[in-house]
């Protein structure tokens, strides 16, 4: 549970930062939560919000973000939206984009169309809650026939901030898909930090476009180990942080529970009133080794942002990396290698050369894998096109509202992204 005193913090910060954030419905919620609602605030907070809590528990994932869009559609005067993960909002406009002429027939009608996901028992309620809205969908119509570039705030011209439970990791591929396109100008606030379930932290200045977080001491047990650990194998406490070092975290997140290695990296980039303020570098159980090399998975996605950048028109929606191992025979006899699934905007088909140019970026910015590939003891990685909306539909097959890993181990999933290629 989200303490208090974390929950007035966060909104002290936003109100002072937005001072209308706090409008009577002005906030509109994008976030799957199947077995309870949730919102970033910590409680209900019913005054605050245009969208109803039985939207966001619905069984489907695509069904609940559908559902609150529509809900939030029809209020022209959001201030804010709300999501737990950056792909969540990046899911539901990509509906809007394919689904706009239904959502705007359901505005004009007051009726939910009958769809997958959507329990008949709780399509009715959720009915219920709707009124006819002629003016609102025409509206929506001619502003979605201009195409979809900044249509957030076409669609809600007085909406202030964009609000994410996550924005750490392969998450921000999509707070910058999305400030480029659809919510071009908006701002995006990042305001907990949450580790296996704990919240340690929150961000006190929304205008930052890096997410840093005052770690509050009384929420949790924090222990720290510098990096590397080679060198110091104590852990230290709050007050033994310096500045500008990175540390490893140690937590016991409540009296009796276990003290863990979390696999969280972190930087201390200041201090507020005695308190360290930190920013998230990465997380240590995210890497690809299929010899030892041991590749972040943050320096990994900074190589094949780099690549894309080489490839004229193209822009990186989501990827996945896999080590050859967990394809078995389909791998092929090759050497160990990287497989590797993107999801691309503005460019259909890759040559050979272009495909290569990430093994060789890899090569560039790590000397290791370099080394293991001149010997012929690491493989060519292979690169595989995913088809639009393929991480979508990973996503809601998923079944989780926690962000989707990055490296992939389970066979099962792999198989969903494989079903999805498309070269």
């Amino acid at each position: 549970p989200l303490p208090t005193q974390g929950s007035l913090l966060y909104l002290d910060a936003l109100h002072a930062t937005f001072p209308q954030a706090l409008a009577p419905r002005g906030t509109a919620l994008l976030s799957w939560a199947p077995h309870h609602p949730r919102a970033p605030s910590g409680w209900p907070l019913p005054t605050l919000y245009c969208t109803p809590a039985e939207a966001g528990t619905l069984p489907s994932r695509a069904a609940a973000l559908r559902v609150q869009l529509l809900f939030a559609l029809r209020e022209r005067s959001l201030r804010v939206l709300e999501t737990g993960l950056a792909a969540e909002l990046h899911d539901a406009l990509a509906t809007l984009r394919a689904g706009w002429h239904g959502l705007a027939q359901d505005l004009e009608l007051g009726k939910l169309s009958p769809e997958p996901g959507l329990p008949e028992d709780a399509r009715g309620r959720l009915q219920a809650l709707l009124s006819p809205d002629a003016s609102r969908a025409a509206e929506l119509r001619a502003e979605c026939a201009r195409g979809s570039e900044g249509i957030v705030r076409r669609l809600w011209p007085q909406l202030e901030v964009v609000v994410v439970g996550t924005a750490h990791g392969a998450e921000r591929l999509y707070c910058s898909t999305l400030c480029q396109a659809d919510c071009k100008g908006l701002q995006f606030y990042c305001p907990f930090y949450w580790v296996a379930g704990a919240l340690l932290g929150v961000n006190l200045w929304p205008e930052e476009p890096t997410p840093r977080f005052l770690l509050c001491p009384d929420w949790a047990f924090c222990e720290f180990l510098p990096c590397p650990t080679e060198e110091e194998t104590q852990t230290v406490l709050l007050d033994e942080l310096w500045e500008g070092r990175e540390y490893r975290l140690v937590l016991t997140a409540r009296p009796g529970e276990y003290r863990c290695h979390t696999g969280e990296v972190l930087k201390v980039a200041g201090f507020h009133k005695q308190c360290p303020i930190v920013e998230p570098v990465r997380r240590e159980s995210q890497a690809l080794s299929v010899r030892g090399e041991s590749i972040p998975e943050d320096r990994f996605c900074r190589s094949l942002c780099r690549t894309v950048g080489l490839w004229p028109g193209a822009h990186l929606v989501d990827y996945i990396c896999v080590e050859s191992a967990l394809l078995g025979a389909s791998s092929g006899a090759t050497a160990p290698h990287y497989e590797v699934f993107v999801e691309l905007r503005g460019l259909r088909d890759l040559s050979e050369g272009q495909r290569y140019k990430l093994d060789q970026c890899l090569q560039e910015d790590f000397p290791i894998y370099k080394s293991f590939r001149f010997k012929g003891s690491i493989g060519p990685l292979r690169l595989h096109l995913v088809g639009t909306g393929g991480f979508a539909r990973l996503r809601e097959a998923l079944g989780s509202p926690l962000p989707m890993p990055r490296v992939l181990r389970e066979e099962r999933l792999l198989q969903l992204v494989q079903s999805s290629v498309i070269s």
